[in-house]
């Protein structure tokens, strides 16, 4: 075997990973198409340096989420359930009025948290996700840039 037949694998280190700040306008984005964008980025799959046990991601900030796009009947049909814990403690509503209401970064934050991993780094990777329902957001010092998605 020759020299380069003996290279090892690079693995990130959380130490070495430089995190970078995106903002995503949702505003007539379908809601999947926008949460696989934005759940590659917290993953950070979308780096050359991934390691799919080390949090290589970004931190995303989604503005203007009440104004996301279901496509077909989903609006009116799809169902968000919560449950407080108590017997007869479930509640269902459906995306239609959980958009219009004051928690409309949810349907969004529920659809890219579905998309990463289920375990402590999935739940580290969902914290670098920032949400709003309205058109501003506080993270301005921070100077996001805009996301490419395509």
């Amino acid at each position: 075997m020759g020299a380069s037949a003996h290279r090892a694998t690079q693995s990130a280190r959380p130490a070495e990973v430089e995190r970078k700040w995106f903002v995503v306008d949702a505003t007539d984005m379908v809601l999947g198409r926008l949460a696989t964008r934005v759940a590659t980025v917290l993953r950070g799959k979308h780096k050359p340096i991934f390691t799919p046990h080390v949090d290589t991601g970004d931190h995303v900030i989604v503005v203007n989420a009440e104004k996301v796009k279901l496509t077909g009947n989903k609006r009116e049909q799809k169902l968000y359930h919560r449950h407080s814990g108590y017997m007869g403690g479930l509640r269902t509503i459906n995306a239609d009025k959980l958009l219009s209401g004051p928690h409309a970064d949810r349907v969004v934050r529920k659809a890219v948290i579905g998309m990463l991993p289920k375990n402590a780094l999935g739940r580290k990777m969902a914290s670098k996700l920032k949400v709003y329902a309205g058109p501003n957001h506080k993270h301005a010092a921070q100077k996001p840039e805009e996301l490419p998605l395509g």
